[in-house]
């Protein structure tokens, strides 16, 4: 279960000093990052409920002091901006005593930690504006903050967290007549349903939602279902239904980072089926357009994992080399799916010694965080690994024959249509 940042640490915002820990040197970049960002939150937390109104020259003693460790930061990082954003409208808020003019800044800065993996960072930040904001908050900030609070923690895998703050989202935006937020937190309540293995459930809850979405026409909730039903369709099985779903949304969704994260999970689930030309179209698509990291660390993974089915040591090899330089920003549920894809690949092309070490790893990361399916799977593959040696050995690895479905069809030609556009 992930704690709160104050349970988690003992000291608010100390989730960030951990890149002082971290660092190579208390002078490098990262760690004068963390510092700053520290030091940025301390001086929002001035603006908030329950310290008593802090004296105007503490204030703004402690304001000069941040300013000064931003001024020193990396010009050419983007987090350098967000600190310096962040501390600006602490000075605006405190000077107006309007604490609203801080929470666009907190939610920017939120949004792009999230990007970056940075999940518990995220987490904190969001935590702080709560905190900060109060009552205060406006209905729309009210709601937006909980749904992105939702969302983090269930990539967090904390299901429960996740659900609480979708249920308490949805409350907020039915009280407000806010239907398009209502169904975005019934969205999320379904995909956490489905994280706890109800594939049923979530698929009847979001089908629901899907007509109700149509109806009222809420193309972005109706995207979102669509998308949220084809990961549950994968789930149970039906690898064609889910690959017709996920397209429905990427045809839906009408900004770029939902569209490419449609594409990623597209490129996925072709490879599921054996189709890595297929889907090495939609998951290059997503590297080469540079979508947050999230997405694009996801599908090079998956890109090393399509390099197997060709028997391309080199291409392998080079993903690889690639993800491992991304492992230490990758939350629990993708460093074990790089450990298990990466054992595959081992084991395709005959290391099993190699291969079995990294599926253990997986095992073991995804048992510390509950992660229960994944390691599940892992457990299979990792218990017939020794049984399958020769053959893995000795077969060679090919392309798997199109699935004959028109609809899988009509999503390559459009597939590789788009492709041709923008490549």
């Amino acid at each position: 279960m992930t704690q709160t940042c104050t349970e988690r640490d003992g000291l608010t915002h100390a989730v960030f000093l951990r890149r002082l820990a971290g660092a190579p040197s208390a002078t490098s970049a990262d760690a004068r990052l963390g510092n700053g960002a520290f030091l940025a939150l301390r001086l929002v937390d001035l603006l908030g409920p329950g310290r008593g109104p802090a004296h105007a020259d503490v204030f703004r003693y402690q304001q000069a002091a941040t300013e000064r460790v931003c001024r020193e930061l990396p010009a050419d990082r983007t987090e350098t901006a967000h600190l310096a954003g962040l501390v600006r409208s602490a000075a605006d808020a405190f000077r107006t005593s309007d604490v609203g003019l801080v929470v666009p800044a907190l939610l920017a800065y939120a949004h792009y930690l999230e990007n970056e993996l940075l999940l518990e960072e995220a987490l904190d930040v969001l935590e702080a504006l709560i905190h900060v904001g109060g009552p205060t908050l406006n209905s729309p900030d009210a709601i937006g903050v909980r749904l992105r609070l939702a969302r983090v923690f269930r990539k967090l895998n904390s299901v429960e967290e996740a659900d609480a703050r979708y249920s308490e989202a949805g409350r907020l935006a039915s009280s407000a007549g806010d239907l398009r937020s209502a169904l975005l937190s019934e969205i999320g309540r379904a995909l956490v349903v489905q994280a706890r293995g109800d594939l049923r459930g979530a698929e009847e809850a979001l089908r629901g939602i899907l007509a109700d979405a149509r109806a009222k026409f809420y193309e972005e909730a109706e995207a979102g279902a669509w998308h949220a039903l084809g990961t549950t369709l994968f789930l149970r099985g039906d690898v064609a239904g889910a690959i017709t779903c996920v397209w429905r949304a990427f045809e839906s969704y009408d900004d770029e980072p939902s569209q490419l994260r449609a594409l990623n999970e597209i490129g996925m689930l072709f490879l599921s089926l054996g189709e890595a030309d297929v889907a090495e179209l939609a998951l290059s698509e997503v590297v080469r357009r540079g979508a947050r990291p999230d997405m694009v660390t996801n599908a090079m993974i998956e890109l090393m994992h399509c390099s197997t089915y060709r028997g391309d040591r080199i291409g392998f090899e080079r993903w690889r080399g690639q993800c491992l330089s991304l492992l230490n920003r990758m939350p629990p549920n993708m460093i074990a799916d790089f450990h298990l894809k990466a054992g595959i690949g081992y084991a395709r092309f005959g290391n099993f010694r190699v291969a079995d070490e990294l599926l253990t790893e997986a095992l073991t990361v995804a048992a510390a965080h509950d992660l229960h399916e994944l390691e599940f799977r892992v457990e299979r593959i990792k218990g017939g690994l020794h049984e399958c040696q020769s053959l893995l050995a000795a077969a060679p690895v090919t392309f798997k024959e199109p699935t004959q479905d028109l609809s899988l069809r009509e999503v390559r030609l459009s597939l590789k249509e788009f492709a041709t556009i923008h490549g």
